[in-house]
């Protein structure tokens, strides 16, 4: 079988024709693996969580890239620093919050509520105060109304701007799956003790 070729229109040098075609069988698997790569790092095409965003959830926002948690650091009931990636291995649930904030307080029941559910599984509701070191007697008496929740302090008011992007209203609950990675983010009051909730927490944790 002859080889046929055609000729470019300047009258370029000839090109046989499995050449283009080997070429363009190159470009095809090369974009196929493209759009394999990006669904491997970018979480919107990782999960099937938007879906989830509805209801008390509806302000549930997916993160712009996958990426791992803030370094920076906070206390624990002990005074003891601890890191949000000291609880990898579990679905986290992170929540910014202070007494001074009317929609945390309104909201931290449900917090309780959730942590509560989820018992004995492998999700870990981190709820952390960004109370002024003079208000810190005040948030560890109001957590301690919302077992079992314990009690986390950020003095400084560094984790919300550590995360990227920054956190900065209060309430923020940003979710980790138990690979570290964040998931999503709610930014304002919600009902955390709902279906909706569950149903995004599920979803994460059947995915971990």
């Amino acid at each position: 079988m002859s080889e046929r070729s055609d000729e470019g229109a300047a009258g370029g040098p000839k090109i046989p024709l499995r050449w283009v075609l080997g070429g363009v069988a190159v470009l095809g698997v090369a974009a196929v693996l493209y759009i394999i790569g990006q669904a491997s790092i970018n979480p919107q095409q990782e999960t099937s969580l938007k879906g989830f965003a509805k209801g008390e959830m509806a302000k549930f926002a997916l993160p712009v890239e996958a990426a791992p948690p803030p370094a920076a650091g906070f206390l624990d009931a002990k005074g003891q620093t601890r890191r949000i990636a000291d609880f990898r291995g579990k679905v986290v649930v992170v929540n910014m919050w202070a007494t001074w904030c009317a929609p945390c307080v309104i909201e931290m029941p449900t917090l309780a509520k959730l942590a509560k559910s989820y018992e004995g599984k492998n999700v870990e509701v981190v709820a952390i105060s960004v109370d002024r070191p003079d208000d810190e007697a005040k948030a560890r008496a109001f957590i301690a109304k919302h077992a079992p929740l314990a009690f986390y302090h950020d003095p400084k008011m560094a984790i919300p701007f550590a995360f990227k992007p920054a956190a900065v209203g209060m309430p923020t609950t940003v979710i980790y799956g138990a690979d570290g990675v964040e998931r999503g983010r709610l930014a304002g009051e919600a009902d955390w003790s709902g279906k909706e909730a569950k149903a995004l927490i599920d979803k994460v944790l059947a995915e971990s």
